[in-house]
């Protein structure tokens, strides 16, 4: 079965393909997948620039609020040891992630998990790895208060420190027109985590007209990425994630999977050790990959999902690919391309 069969975007692809190979399209012939790409008014799986980030009704964005969230974001006061913030993982310099295979906790201790990116989180419908979240306000807090990343020791012990803070006291009261308290420090970190976006990348540019924004290579990427590669399957919509879980088998350096993944939130059996989808939008920028880091390039990814993932249990979606070298490239270039502007 082929990956075009295999998957329905691949399949609507292929139809466009196959009509500008019979001539139907009046398309050139010297390169007809490419240029019956470029005919495309829609690409398959909501491929697509990112629209402005959603704003939940009950945190509108506002500029005092934005900079009290940033402020917040960048304050060591905030964590237990007072020797860490939430750019300490989440550092701006490397694509606000640690530049890790594995987060380091304020205790010093390894977690189990990679510090995963916040840029273009806003658009996530869950965070964390098992998605325990359904908000950036609900994610606000948790790290702050666990005691094996930033370590405040309870929700009492926070709001008095940041109480005793004049320029916060003064600060809550512009962005809020009250007194601190915990939930506006989240809609405050919420708030400065929505601008975390990263538009105008050169596939965005492409995606709304400019067919001369990807280079050829980057255009062979892209049909292999909605066909052969079936990577739309998983990684669609203008995030590149389907915001589900999925599970991907044993990953490097695994014998067994230790950690239960979406499971110990939800106790269904279907979800035993399978995580989210993550976006594959500045994946460039990044030094590690999967839940627990241990695919240290895309290079590597590639490799992975061409094998058809881990052996154990795991997706129907995944199937070994076949790729031929110069597809790999091919499609190493594509995803170079979802790098978009950073926010300052």
């Amino acid at each position: 079965m082929t990956a075009n069969a295999f998957t329905p975007l691949g399949a609507a692809l292929a139809l466009v393909l196959t009509a500008s190979l019979s001539g139907q399209t009046g398309i050139p012939a010297a390169d007809p997948a490419i240029a019956a790409l470029d005919t495309m008014a829609k690409l398959p799986g909501g491929l697509g620039a990112l629209p402005a980030p959603p704003i939940p009704p009950g945190n509108p964005q506002t500029p005092a609020k934005i900079e009290l969230g940033r402020k917040l974001f960048l304050d060591q006061r905030l964590s237990g040891r007072r020797l860490m913030s939430c750019a300490t993982c989440h550092d701006p310099s490397k694509a606000y992630t640690d530049g890790r295979a594995l987060a380091v906790g304020g205790s010093g201790f390894t977690l189990r998990r990679r510090t995963p990116s916040l840029l273009n989180a806003a658009y996530n419908r869950t965070q964390f790895w098992d998605g325990r979240a359904k908000t950036l306000e609900e994610q606000a807090l948790i790290p702050l208060l666990a005691d094996n990343e930033m370590g405040m020791p309870g929700r009492k012990a926070l709001l008095t420190r940041v109480q005793k803070i004049p320029e916060y006291r003064r600060e809550f009261r512009e962005a809020f027109g009250r007194e601190i308290n915990l939930p506006d420090m989240a809609r405050a970190l919420a708030a400065f985590e929505r601008t975390l976006v990263t538009p105008d990348s050169a596939f965005d540019r492409y995606e709304t007209g400019d067919k001369q924004a990807l280079t050829d290579q980057q255009k062979r990427g892209l049909i292999l990425f909605i066909g052969k590669a079936a990577c739309s399957q998983c990684h669609n919509g203008p995030n590149f994630t389907d915001s589900k879980f999925h599970r991907l088998g044993f990953l490097p350096g695994q014998h067994a999977n230790s950690d239960l993944g979406r499971f110990a939130i939800t106790h269904d059996p279907a979800d035993r050790y399978a995580f989210k989808t993550p976006s594959l939008r500045n994946a460039s920028r990044q030094s590690h990959f999967m839940h627990d880091g241990s695919l240290a390039s895309l290079e590597q990814v590639i490799e992975f999902y061409d094998d058809g993932g881990g052996r154990g249990p795991k997706s129907k979606l995944l199937f070994k690919l076949d790729l031929a070298d110069a597809e790999k490239a091919d499609l190493l270039v594509f995803l170079r391309t979802l790098a978009g502007t950073a926010p300052h």
